[in-house]
């Protein structure tokens, strides 16, 4: 039996987008005809595209695995995808064309370098994330953050591991802890979708989509929409339980020898009172961080 890809096939990447630009954003004529659909049909977007019908809907139908770099530029802009859409286009486009996708191990170890990073933070909250989302590692301040409720020691152990998005989806302590539990949501579920585009051959990715899509409707009709976001800032309002209200700016970082790890910092503006409520936060933290000496 074949298993689903993860990241959706080419064709349906195309199909979910071709229906989300109308003929007048684009510059075509409709004539008045009677549509639908309020997207573009297969031969405008052909059209635009400077390819044939036929090759296009082949393409989209998944008979044709060859279209070059050139093809899927050209969709990309008929398509009007920024730069992180285009990536994820090019990379489904190669899927099942050359060497298969690097797999990444069932069970990830956190890179040295991030590590010394993470340790080199002090009173920055910060963790750093495997490329499936789970914690490997979180300074004292990571952990009061989003994630007091846990166990602090938990990232070190690969069975109770906390993963970001079954705490965002299934943790109602997260759920509360996000002002816009929703803008949150659909960033993981982005994020989530690009690193499978990257990684389609991962079974323990496949499995954690699959339990998060049985385990929250919420989840499934997010992954259904074939958005794909950068992992990389966004702010975020918390409604923290010990210093109330905190406005942080999430950031990730990752190296070229750290392949889908990222260090995530939450930051907040100096002299806000954002910046305040975390030092107030580290302060009752106390000495948590001598337990990861």
């Amino acid at each position: 039996m074949t298993t689903p890809k993860i990241a959706g096939t080419l064709g349906e990447f195309l199909q979910w987008h071709r229906a989300r630009v109308t003929p007048e954003q684009t510059g075509l004529s409709t004539y008045g005809d009677r549509r639908r659909v309020d997207g573009l049909r297969r031969e405008e977007l052909a059209l635009l595209a400077g390819v044939s019908s036929s090759y296009y809907t082949r393409l989209e139908q998944g008979q044709s695995r060859n279209a070059s770099p050139q093809v899927l530029d050209a969709l990309a802009a008929a398509l009007r995808l920024d730069e992180t859409e285009r990536l994820h286009l090019h990379r489904l486009g190669a899927d099942g064309a050359g060497p298969r996708r690097v797999r990444r191990p069932a069970v990830e170890k956190p890179e040295p370098g991030l590590l010394e990073l993470l340790n080199a933070l002090g009173t920055t909250p910060a963790m750093v994330v495997g490329a499936r989302k789970d914690v490997l590692a979180w300074n004292p301040l990571g952990h009061a953050l989003l994630a007091g409720h846990l166990p602090a020691d938990a990232p070190a152990s690969p069975a109770i591991r906390p993963n970001i998005a079954k705490l965002v989806f299934l943790d109602p302590e997260m759920r509360e802890l996000f002002a816009d539990w929703e803008a949150k949501a659909r960033a993981d579920v982005g994020c989530l979708r690009l690193v499978a585009g990257q990684f389609p051959d991962d079974p323990a990715l496949a499995e954690l989509v699959g339990a998060l899509a049985v385990g929250s409707s919420e989840f499934a009709a997010m992954w259904a929409d074939h958005r794909v976001t950068t992992c990389a800032s966004s702010i975020y309002e918390l409604r923290h339980p010990l210093v109330g209200r905190i406005t942080v700016t999430e950031q990730a970082l990752s190296t070229a020898d750290t392949i889908g790890q990222r260090l995530v910092t939450y930051t907040a503006r100096a002299g806000s009172p954002s910046a305040e409520a975390l030092v107030l936060l580290a302060q009752l933290t106390g000495d948590a961080a001598r337990q990861y000496g």
